[in-house]
């Protein structure tokens, strides 16, 4: 039976709606979206054990509250939500969340730290790591990662619908690669604004035909769905129709509204060190 918008899932959240930005700080503007939304489509099936581990990493470049004087602090701020959590954060509620802060008082750092520690988690549903960074000590150099490039494949593509079937090997050589691509591109599950990322897959296993890769990552530039899902998407499509024995994904997207989200998704390996890339 097909759902009314008051029943959809994702009916309650902001996006594609006007906006009244808030003037005080509100811990219920933030929206939770479950993961197992997207985790069922995929083949990982609810309370079973899930074939990755890692994080969502987040940075927020507009944060700023008041001291209870009335002079404005600035911070930069970096979130981690584990993988594990029940929930993942919907992303305009969080700029909306942060906004909140900018009108209201706090007696120190510390506390708007606990504050947002307190509310995040309790909208992921599990604990949420912060740290608030002052300007002058924030530790954003801009890098690159150390692996080698697919972009530069002389192919003619016109397919841009999500099409995981044109992945397959280049042979069966067994190999350890490091490979990256900045032309990944997606959309909002609800606005359906382009969301723009680069791409990092670290793999142990049959050698992957690169060209069929690159058409493979081309494909979501039509596709509609939440960054932290399309990085699970690629990990199941790979794992799955690859035959690859380790695997790492790790995307990188632009910020909107002062935001940047990169989740990181590994059966073996830790996430690298923060590197802000280019465009972030």
């Amino acid at each position: 039976m097909k759902q009314t918008p008051a029943e959809h899932p994702l009916a309650h959240l902001e996006l594609g709606q006007a906006t009244q930005y808030p003037e005080h700080y509100d811990a219920g503007l933030l929206k939770a979206v479950p993961r197992q939304l997207n985790r069922t489509p995929i083949g990982l099936a609810e309370h079973t054990p899930l074939p990755f581990h890692g994080d969502d990493y987040w940075t927020a470049y507009e944060i700023s509250w008041l001291l209870p004087n009335g002079l404005p602090q600035v911070a930069i701020g970096y979130f981690t939500v584990p993988c594990t959590s029940p929930n993942l954060i919907e992303s305009k509620s969080f700029k909306l969340y942060l906004n909140s802060l900018n009108g209201s008082q706090w007696t120190s750092w510390d506390e708007v730290k606990a504050t947002l520690q307190r509310d995040l988690s309790d909208c992921a549903g599990a604990a949420v790591e912060v740290q608030l960074v002052e300007l002058d000590h924030a530790r954003h150099s801009v890098g690159e990662w150390t692996a080698e490039s697919i972009d530069n494949n002389d192919l003619a593509i016109s397919n841009y619908d999500y099409t995981p079937s044109v992945l397959q090997h280049a042979g069966d050589a067994r190999v350890t690669e490091q490979l990256r691509s900045h032309l990944l591109k997606s959309n909002c599950l609800i606005t359906n604004q382009p969301d723009w990322g680069s791409l990092y897959i670290h793999y142990q296993g049959r050698v992957i035909d690169r060209a069929a890769l690159l058409r493979y990552i081309v494909s979501f530039r039509n596709h509609n769905e939440f960054h932290e899902q399309c990085v699970e998407r690629i990990f199941m499509d790979l794992s799955q129709r690859l035959d690859i024995e380790k695997l790492t994904v790790y995307a990188r997207y632009t910020r909107r509204g002062g935001l940047d989200i990169n989740p990181f998704r590994s059966n073996f390996e830790t996430a690298p060190a923060m590197t802000r890339l280019s465009r972030q």
